[in-house]
């Protein structure tokens, strides 16, 4: 497995993700954290990029799921405006939501990614499934202690960038 900090893939944002570059990773489902990851935590209106991503991979055939440790409706609401699955209360890094995820579309963890902002909720727990973990820049740390957090885990983000460019 590796060091389970460590994301195994680091893209600067989720705008920047394409359907074909998981589907070249045996990608057949996406879990997606939500705040910080798709909107910020202060909105739920996301880009018109971001609107485009999350369609573009809907149409893909990928299947999407958001996985996400909120416990507000904001995410349910936001999903089913979209018709996007989620699932709350996810208790990441530890695995229950992700597991239930999995297995509500019957996949094993080598078909499965997450992408979310945080190394310690996000990346860890994909880590721990087995799934592909990709880590993506915050949309926008507006407090402090998304900034302290942030920098908690800049050595992590380094080690992993070293380890990706070899």
């Amino acid at each position: 497995m590796g060091f389970p900090l460590l994301p195994k893939w680091i893209i600067p944002a989720l705008t920047e993700l394409t359907p074909e570059q998981l589907k070249e990773r045996g990608i057949q489902l996406i879990m997606l954290d939500f705040d910080n990851t798709i909107v910020p935590y202060t909105t739920n209106v996301p880009t018109p990029a971001m609107e485009a991503v999350l369609q573009n991979l809907q149409a893909s055939g990928i299947r999407v799921c958001v996985v996400s440790n909120s416990k507000r409706d904001r995410v349910r609401a936001f999903c089913r405006e979209r018709g996007i699955d989620c699932i709350t209360h996810a208790k990441k890094p530890f695995g229950k939501g992700i597991r239930a995820c999995m297995e509500k579309y019957g996949l094993a963890p080598g078909g499965c990614a997450l992408a979310g902002d945080q190394i310690f909720t996000d990346t860890l727990g994909a880590n721990l499934a087995g799934v592909t973990s990709i880590l993506v820049t915050p949309i926008h740390n507006h407090n402090i202690w998304l900034k302290l957090r942030h920098v908690a885990e800049k050595p992590f983000i380094y080690l992993a960038k070293g380890r990706l460019n070899k």
